[in-house]
């Protein structure tokens, strides 16, 4: 039998008061959970304010390593940018200059051009001259009426009396007429139109071989046998060794002949029995020709291109050097289409030319009229 019940959920016995009062359970409950429900909440909120800096904190210090980086990155294409724009100012400056100096250039060649052109157009204008006076002349020659003016050795020669002896004026070298007695001139200058002629067929046909491809070449058989029969033999002095350079400046068109002053010329005190007047005079001295090294009255010079020295030449040696530039001068004009005559009266003068050496290696030559 049970003796009584034990309460497993007894109630609180009520605490007293002040002044012995009795406070009542439910209320000393009610006090504890909120202080515990405070104290959780402010732990709680603590722990998230902890939380929530730590996380700022890894943000701030994310962006500022991203700042940091950005700045770099920007410090470094601020270098480039500097570096370009100073780069693209000495390029401006370098383009500017060569810009400048391509136009001095150019303005200097266009000067220059132009004043070539001027010059050439006055050379021009004076070859055009020259090549008209040279038709004119070398279409009036023919072997029949051969022209004066480009052959000058073709002149008549002129004698006359000097104190009561006849003289040649025009043939040097020849033998004298006794005294009292008019001089004889055979010339062999004559004109080949009065004299009778045959063609040789060997020399023809060389000719016309040759004129097929007109050439101062010596492989052709017309100009070596030319050259063998008689330019050489022309151009054959004493002194062998300018003989050959004087043969050269021929064929090369490079040698000049011309006159010396007598102011030049050595001259020596004669006595007035000398001078055939009343008073002394001073006379020319005779000099040594330097190809043939005879003592003569060298009145002509010549000079082998632009630069060599001056070779006093007797008349003779003149007069040898001359027929032998007649020849090249006329084998030119062919070669460069001046002369307008048919083949047979070309092989003539040409053959006139040949016969002129001949004569003037001969010592047979004209003189010039003072």
């Amino acid at each position: 039998m049970l003796t009584g019940l034990v309460d497993l959920d007894p109630e609180p016995e009520p605490r007293l008061a002040g002044r012995g009062q009795a406070v009542p359970t439910s209320e000393i409950d009610n006090g504890v959970h909120s202080r515990l429900r405070s104290s959780s909440l402010e732990i709680r909120e603590k722990e998230i304010r902890e939380k929530g800096s730590e996380i700022l904190r890894e943000q701030l210090d994310a962006a500022k390593k991203e700042l940091k980086l950005k700045d770099k990155e920007c410090e470094r294409l601020s270098q480039v940018r500097n570096q370009l724009e100073q780069e693209l100012e000495e390029l401006t400056a370098s383009l500017f200059e060569e810009a400048h100096r391509m136009v001095r250039e150019a303005n200097v060649k266009q000067a220059g051009a132009e004043k070539q052109l001027k010059e050439a157009q006055g050379k021009i204008d004076v070859l055009q001259t020259e090549v008209t006076v040279l038709k004119s002349l070398v279409l009036t020659s023919t072997p029949a009426s051969p022209n004066r003016q480009l052959h000058p050795q073709l002149q008549v020669p002129v004698t006359g009396q000097v104190g009561g002896h006849s003289r040649n004026k025009s043939i040097s070298g020849g033998v004298p007429s006794p005294p009292g007695k008019p001089e004889t001139l055979l010339s062999p200058f004559k004109s080949v139109a009065t004299e009778d002629q045959e063609i040789d067929s060997v020399l023809y046909a060389e000719f016309l071989m040759w004129k097929e491809h007109p050439s101062l070449d010596r492989s052709s058989a017309l100009m070596s046998r030319i050259h063998r029969e008689d330019i050489a033999p022309c151009l054959s002095f004493t002194r062998s060794e300018l003989s050959q350079l004087v043969q050269s400046a021929v064929e090369n068109n490079s040698l000049t002949i011309e006159p010396v002053a007598m102011s030049t010329l050595p001259m020596v005190k004669a006595s007035s029995t000398e001078c055939g007047g009343p008073n002394d005079c001073r006379v020319a001295v005779e000099t040594k020709c330097a190809l043939s090294g005879v003592s003569q009255l060298c009145r002509h010079r010549i000079k082998l291109g632009d630069k060599g020295s001056y070779y006093y030449i007797s008349p003779s040696s003149r007069a040898r050097i001359t027929t032998v530039c007649n020849f090249f001068t006329y084998i030119r004009y062919i070669q460069q289409g001046l002369v307008r005559h048919d083949a047979e009266q070309m092989f003539w003068e040409v053959m006139r030319l040949r016969r002129e050496m001949s004569v003037a290696k001969l010592g047979f030559y004209l003189t010039e009229q003072g």
